[in-house]
């Protein structure tokens, strides 16, 4: 009996901890969106500004948002006076299961920001209040949070499926569930299994450098180690291959044999040492997994990708570690240090923005114009920074085991425990596979004419910040392309809530996909396809601002090949010297023609056979960056035409034409072309139609 109240609490635990994972995810994704948006809005001229687009948001309302999220963060500190009150737990599983619900059935004035604020506030009360009481269940719950938080977003092609209106009855019954289970749990099955008197492992504390860690392995999970679609962009390995790989290596420190046998290997080291041996291990495998892809081992297992894996299974082994045994007479600090964990977790995901937005960082207008000196320059120089936010992450989560020596957690279990962990595992591992297997691309060949658009989708988002990679779906569809160049793609951003938008675009269009990384692994260029691809690689552009490149698809419609030239022009910002980002954008021209230049003598014979060159180009048709194009043997169907018809960057009190689709003229001709009038972006999809074979 006693084991089947282990079982339900753990059980409620690992709802309220996939509940929280979910909410912290969709979090950071609307608070940068939402701050995004409010800080246009405030830009703009109201008389100019359209409020019936997706997106918009009023700047008070995202204040307060950002308010209530500060205070929330803070409900762990009540913990400190009543953790011990064993109706805690039931006050903190009914804010987050109220609090789920509500992120997808909004509630005015409760916005959906608000609730997920108010599940992952419920969900820091609930985990203070559980390591005081029930700390023994803390990894196994975060641990199997984020297995079944991977596995749910397999089967939404990496786009969680329970955030949507659709998903609100299944939600609403699963809160009711867990809430139910949490007052059954404490009242009905409620048991005292520890006299008072005794130092238990279930009455424990989250120590300072437990706390530490605890934000530091959020980011570290979050960011990249229980996210397939990360994994696989930073090592370059396939995405279905390595959701059951991954689940796996998540779930396996549950299983007691393994963490006994771990225990036996790292105590052949003084105690002093295996805290940093823990570290070393743990850092050269996020080194290796992001740096080094190109050694296949055993096939497509590829060693970034292999070493990826262990280092998720060596951080879940760590959470064993952050918390220790309270004295009976000892006052704990656990709300507090859970506190100073998300100030942790936010200092980072500050650090992971500016990996990726460096270039957009302004400078401040008066009276703050003091401050030029220092903080445009700080945030700046977070360029190529992507690996030494991972490798201090990693320096935190290791510090528990470093100043930890006399005990080691990683006790075992009976060997029917192990075989039933070792159940989980399979069973997660196969049900991973199954959700993420990848569906069949129905190809397209021996057509006399192909549509091909490109299209600047802005990181999956409009304007104003509102992300629907639904409707950029549509646009495609609407577009009737077979082949579909991609710029600003993301495959695993936190601030694009981790989703791999070519792969989920690709899915639900049925097209295959190649990405090419240009800023850490998860960010740059892709090609959607319904034709064949037979080969693609891609190479860096030497980037003052943001970092880009060229990537080069060759599709096979029939029996000869078509090569598609991607790319991504460095952009002329405001405020900034327009001169040196012509220059840059004259170099990157030069730098893309020259390549392919090489890859006519090198690859095609000294010929280049038929060839398009697209993407964003970031200048207007009468600038010298396009004429230098014009100038080729590159021809813009797109020359001469309205700018009403033809513009693809459209924003409020801007239109131009900026995303370019040029045909190498000796080989082929348009048929017509055309721009999507769609808000999905803040550019516009635009398509032309070529002409394959030829009347003779």
């Amino acid at each position: 009996m006693r084991d089947f109240r282990k079982h339900l609490r753990t059980v409620e635990a690992i709802f309220v901890g996939l509940f929280f994972v979910q909410a912290l995810r969709y979090l950071i994704g609307m608070i940068y969106s939402r701050t995004a948006s409010a800080s246009l809005v405030s830009v703009i001229d109201p008389s100019i500004l359209d409020t019936s687009l997706k997106g918009v948001v009023d700047p008070a309302v995202v204040s307060s948002e950002i308010m209530l999220l500060g205070f929330l963060i803070g409900l762990p500190v009540l913990a400190i006076l009543f953790g011990r009150m064993r109706w805690m737990f039931v006050i903190s599983v009914i804010l987050v299961g109220v609090g789920r619900a509500l992120m997808i059935m909004e509630l005015p004035p409760i916005t959906p920001t608000a609730s997920a604020g108010l599940v992952v506030g419920g969900g820091l009360f609930y985990l203070a209040v559980l390591i005081t009481n029930r700390a023994q269940v803390m990894p196994t719950m975060f641990i199997l949070a984020f297995a079944l938080d991977q596995i749910i977003r397999a089967l939404g092609n990496s786009l969680d499926p329970t955030w949507p209106t659709a998903f609100f009855t299944g939600q609403l019954i699963l809160s009711v569930i867990v809430i139910l289970l949490s007052i059954a749990n404490t009242t009905i099955l409620n048991v005292v299994d520890d006299k008072a008197s005794e130092v238990s492992s279930d009455k424990s504390l989250l120590t300072f450098w437990g706390g530490i860690a605890l934000g530091a392995i959020l980011f570290l999970e979050l960011s990249l180690l229980a996210l397939p679609n990360a994994v696989a962009g930073r090592a370059q390995v396939d995405y279905a291959t390595f959701v059951p790989l991954l689940v796996g290596a998540t779930v396996l420190p549950i299983v007691p044999a393994v963490r006994s046998r771990v225990r036996g290997m790292i105590g052949a080291f003084d105690s002093g040492a295996r805290g940093w041996v823990w570290m070393l291990l743990i850092a050269l495998m996020v080194v290796i997994g992001t740096r080094i892809h190109q050694i296949p081992v055993l096939g497509q297992f590829s060693l970034g990708g292999i070493a990826l894996l262990i280092a998720q299974f060596a951080t879940n082994m760590v959470w064993w570690w952050l918390i220790r045994p309270r004295g009976q007479s000892e006052r704990g600090w656990t709300g507090l240090w859970i506190v100073v964990a998300m100030l942790v977790f936010g200092l980072f995901l500050v650090g992971d923005l500016f990996t990726y937005d460096y270039a957009f960082v302004r400078n401040f207008a008066p009276p703050y114009d003091s401050l030029n000196s220092v903080i445009p320059p700080l945030l700046r120089g977070f360029r190529n920074m992507g690996l030494g936010l991972l490798l201090l992450a990693v320096f935190l989560v290791a510090l528990p085991m470093v100043q930890t020596s006399r005990r080691m957690p990683w006790t075992g279990g009976t060997r029917q425990d192990s075989l039933f962990g070792l159940l989980i595992v399979g069973v997660l591992g196969v049900i991973g596979a199954i959700a993420s297997s990848a569906p069949l691309v129905t190809p397209v060949l021996g057509t006399d004419t192909l549509r091909i658009g490109t299209y600047n989708i802005n990181g999956g988002a409009s304007e104003f910040f509102n992300y629907d990679l639904e409707e950029i779906a549509v646009s495609i569809e609407k577009s009737g392309a077979s082949v579909v160049l991609l710029q600003e793609v993301e495959v695993g951003r936190l601030t694009s809530f981790g989703v791999d938008q070519p792969l989920w675009l690709g899915r639900r269009l049925g097209m295959d996909v190649r990405f090419y990384g240009t800023n850490e692994g998860l960010q740059g260029l892709a090609v959607l396809s319904r034709v064949p691809i037979v080969f693609d690689d891609g190479i860096s552009l030497t980037s003052i601002g943001q970092q880009t490149g060229l990537q080069r698809v060759q599709i096979q419609p029939d029996a000869g090949a078509i090569t598609l030239y991607n790319t991504w022009i460095g952009v002329l910002l405001d405020g900034e010297s327009v001169e040196d980002r012509e220059r840059e954008q004259q170099q990157q021209l030069n730098q893309i023609f020259s390549i392919i230049e090489g890859h006519i003598i090198n690859d095609y014979g000294g010929q280049l056979g038929r060839a398009i060159l697209g993407g964003t180009f970031n200048n207007v048709p009468n600038s010298p960056l396009i004429d230098t194009i014009q100038n080729t043997n590159f021809n813009d169907t797109f020359a001469g035409s309205n700018l009403i018809n033809s513009a693809t960057l459209v924003r409020t009190g801007v239109r131009a034409r900026t995303d370019y689709l040029w045909l190498w003229e000796q080989t082929l001709a348009s048929n017509g072309n055309g721009v999507i009038d769609s808000s999905a972006s803040d550019h516009r999809l635009a398509f032309v139609e070529v002409i394959l074979r030829r009347d003779n």
